[in-house]
């Protein structure tokens, strides 16, 4: 996703640009990213959510644990997403995007986990970088 980071208003989304990926809007890009977080998410999909990392991200959990690497968000990943248990649904929206420079954008994500009990809204922010093969 090339994402580090820690995974509004509705509608809402404000940018410092809209910068250009290969033809694709950058923001267009960075939606599908976090539409393919919440897919991968929603599917338990753990190889699925592991293509979006680089060799050298970082992720901190929903919990905050930090995890340093590849190697370390994939062990994670596959030990607790398919065993996650959850009653409900969760979505993810862009709330706000930022980019500091042509290939690297700060994106602020709303996270939202809908069960009978209610809503729980998470945060994140993701750090993304374009890469050579997109």
């Amino acid at each position: 996703m090339n994402t580090q980071g820690s995974p509004m208003e509705a509608g809402t989304q404000s940018t410092q640009s809209t910068q250009s990926i290969d033809g694709i809007d950058g923001i267009e890009a960075i939606e599908r990213v976090v539409a393919t977080v919440e897919r991968t998410q929603r599917d338990k999909d753990a190889e699925g959510f592991l293509t979006l990392f680089r060799p050298d991200a970082l992720w901190t959990t929903g919990h905050g644990k930090v995890l340093l690497g590849l190697d370390a968000i994939a062990e994670f990943t596959r030990a607790v997403l398919p065993q996650a248990v959850w009653d409900g649904d969760v979505t993810y929206e862009v709330i706000h995007t930022q980019f500091l420079r042509p290939d690297v954008a700060a994106v602020k994500v709303r996270q939202v986990y809908h069960s009978a009990e209610g809503e729980t809204e998470g945060a994140p922010l993701y750090v993304m970088t374009k890469q050579e093969d997109g």
